[in-house]
């Protein structure tokens, strides 16, 4: 039993960081209808950024306390992250808006390429390490659950209610509803719907980043290529709880840990990630629109 319940907290850690990743998909893709499939990679380029940013203050500063140095990682993380899908979205996207549904899903993808190549280059193709930033460890009854793991989970319950509130409660989230609805009546009714979407993919690059630091704490290693898996994963999790479904997204990205942690353990490693999407499958077969999803109404 222990074993068991030591799993499940393994688990919901790593389902915190998927669900994180995963509402970026589903934000986007609730207000413009588009898979952006470079998310994963602007994860990755989060953790990096939070990398570089605890190597300039170990160099810059003696001790520096960890409460502080996660703090500052992830507010430039974020800033940058920001500033790199705002960019994506106004130079990629925005031109293709109108164009056949196939033209931003390949854009999507080169601009993952592009990000990931651009980072094998500039930071190098091997792993980066850095040192156990939070190293506490709490045994109950004989259940290890770590301070690492307690902040991942606490983080994500916070950042997802900050955003439930926002997009339920204020008037930013309302004219993204609106646009979810209707962009054309929108813009009559006078929502700014291209700054609408833009701030969309900024929150989405938020919550990536900080996805990505947590990351880079939980696992003290970070490369180029780290983007593609998690962004998958983090993609199925928003399929899986319906996509367009904040709560879902969450959902999605717990369940994909879950499977993930109790298949490693209790069978073999290397097919946890055929568990994962063979349990999408099943699920999709039966709620095609996700758990939490709405079905699609199409206007007349």
């Amino acid at each position: 039993m222990q074993y068991f319940v030591q799993q499940l907290i393994n688990g919901l850690t790593l389902g915190s960081i998927y669900g994180l990743i995963a509402i970026g998909y589903t934000m986007v893709y609730g207000i413009i209808g588009m898979i952006n499939f470079a998310h994963g990679d602007i994860f990755m380029v989060g953790a990096f950024t939070a990398l570089i940013v605890f190597l300039i203050l170990g160099a810059m500063f003696y001790s520096v306390p960890v409460v502080v140095a996660l703090l500052v990682m992830m507010i430039v993380a974020m800033l940058l992250t920001s500033l790199y899908n705002w960019t994506i979205e106004k130079v990629a996207y925005r031109p293709l808006r109108g164009s056949f549904r196939l033209a931003p899903l390949i854009t999507a993808i080169g601009m993952s390429i592009a990000l990931s190549n651009f980072v094998q280059v500039t930071q190098g193709p091997r792993n980066k390490p850095i040192p156990p930033m939070v190293s506490q460890v709490y045994n109950i009854n004989g259940i290890s659950v770590s301070l690492k793991q307690i902040i991942i989970v606490v983080v994500t319950a916070l950042l997802l209610a900050l955003f439930w509130y926002l997009v339920n409660k204020t008037s930013l989230g309302r004219a993204q509803r609106a646009c979810e609805q209707d962009r054309k009546m929108a813009a009559l009714l006078g929502i700014d719907v291209d700054r609408t979407i833009s701030i969309t993919f900024i929150m989405g690059a938020a919550l990536a980043a900080v996805a990505g630091t947590l990351f880079l704490m939980y696992y003290g290693v970070i490369a180029f290529s780290d983007g593609f898996v998690p962004g998958v994963k983090a993609f199925t999790a928003a399929v899986l709880g319906g996509i367009g479904s904040l709560p879902g997204a969450v959902l999605g990205g717990l369940m994909i840990g879950f499977i993930e942690s109790m298949w490693s353990a209790y069978f073999s490693i290397d097919y946890k990630d055929v568990a994962a999407f063979s349990i999408l499958a099943i699920v999709l077969i039966f709620l095609p629109s996700g758990i939490l999803g709405r079905p699609e109404v199409e206007k007349v």
